[in-house]
């Protein structure tokens, strides 16, 4: 296969590009850091709904790495085609399963590529578990999607992000010009939220969590966990009190009902409420890429700073080490660290002097950006960008 110089191709929060050797630089970094962790006790069989990006990616490499757990991993990724490279996720899958073979011999990897909000794709899954595995112990939904076809009515929704209400006024960054600069967002309509909190709420969790149940595919006492964020009061406008945040109350009242369905296998629902990391999905959300760029900057001077797989793998280990802190609401807060009150004190009287100006040096801006082409394979310091690569790399079914 002809071989090609890969570059990033970058237009506002996305890369269209993705680097096969850079995305698999990234995948053995996060291994690297589970590996030299203690070992998680109490897992064995994992489905990771929403796998190869992000806090998804992190989980399953927290849990085969960490655990030696066996995993399912569910996402909706494209191959490379022509000229075209495939999409990030698309490599990171590959390198987690390679670095799998290498240091986890005879841990299973399933791999099922398809629409995870469709029935074909929840009985495909169903039967690779009970083919390969039996039964799952826990199940992670981590889908980040901004759009979504109902399985039963054949209707496509549409999220948005945008404030409820009330028009929205803050500050922001143009990440594709590092210029910080005011933003106006009218608020959402009521259709807008419906469609917002069909994508990216509750119901399809809960419609997982019932097709497993009914198939007998979740083992006594198996676990579920839902990520969220909360995030502090400077992005609610926009996050908590927005649309997205209406999406995020659907999951509150989702894991009630999954909480009830699971008692007679003595099983759990969680939502882990989580820090703000770069991530495609963050990406996205205006205020937000200028706040997680401060806040990186406290978090390291105060040296709590941590991204996706330090997540992952604390709330792995506390979640199965019985030392997860739970909120009033039931809730996992891993967010713990971003919302101490030195953080935020320090994050609040810093945000009103950001300026174009001293983006660079009152925040950690340049290591946002770094991060988010990370996300892409790019960036890092020992692969040869200028070196043609192969980019029509396989994943293959199964590995074990």
């Amino acid at each position: 296969m002809a071989k090609s110089v890969v570059d990033p191709r970058i237009k506002g929060f996305i890369c269209t590009t993705a680097h096969p050797v850079g995305c698999a630089a990234h995948v053995r970094e996060q291994v690297a850091h589970v590996r030299k962790q203690k070992p998680i006790e109490g897992v064995r069989n994992v489905l990771v709904i929403g796998a190869s990006t992000g806090y998804g990616l992190a989980s399953r490499i927290a849990a085969a790495f960490g655990a030696n757990a066996n995993t399912v991993g569910v996402y909706f990724e494209r191959p490379a085609q022509g000229d075209r490279t495939a999409s990030a996720g698309w490599y990171n899958t590959v390198a987690f399963n390679d670095e799998l073979r290498k240091n986890c011999p005879g841990v299973k990897s399933i791999n099922i590529n398809g629409d995870a909000f469709s029935d074909v794709i929840k009985t495909q899954v169903i039967e690779a578990i009970k083919k390969s595995l039996g039964k799952v112990d826990l199940v992670v939904y981590s889908l980040a999607s901004p759009r979504r076809t109902h399985p039963k009515t054949g209707q496509v929704f549409h999220s948005v992000l945008k404030p409820t209400g009330q028009t929205f006024q803050g500050k922001t960054v143009n990440t594709d010009r590092g210029i910080v600069h005011d933003v106006t967002i009218d608020p959402a309509t009521e259709e807008e939220i419906a469609a917002t909190v069909a994508v990216m709420g509750g119901e399809d969790w809960q419609l997982w969590m019932e097709a497993l149940h009914e198939a007998g595919v979740l083992a006594q006492g198996a676990r579920t966990v839902a990520y969220s964020y909360i995030g502090p009061e400077l992005t609610w406008a926009i996050y908590k009190d927005g649309t997205i945040g209406r999406a995020k109350a659907d999951l509150d009242l989702a894991v009630q009902r999954i909480r009830k369905m699971l008692k007679p296998i003595q099983g759990q629902a969680f939502i882990s409420v989580n820090k703000a990391v770069v991530t495609q999905a963050s990406s996205a959300i205006p205020v937000v890429p200028l706040y997680i760029s401060l806040l990186f900057k406290v978090m390291k001077q105060m040296h709590l700073h941590e991204g996706c797989i330090e997540q992952m793998h604390r709330l792995f280990s506390e979640l199965y080490g019985g030392k997860a802190t739970i909120d009033e609401a039931g809730r996992i807060r891993m967010d713990d660290r971003e919302l101490r009150e030195d953080v935020q004190v320090a994050v609040a009287a810093a945000w009103p002097a950001l300026t174009t100006e001293n983006l660079h040096t009152e925040t950690d801006y340049d290591a946002y950006i770094a991060g988010f082409l990370k996300l892409f394979g790019f960036g890092f310091p020992d692969v040869d960008y200028a070196q043609p690569v192969e980019t029509e790399l396989e994943i293959g079914d199964e590995n074990g």
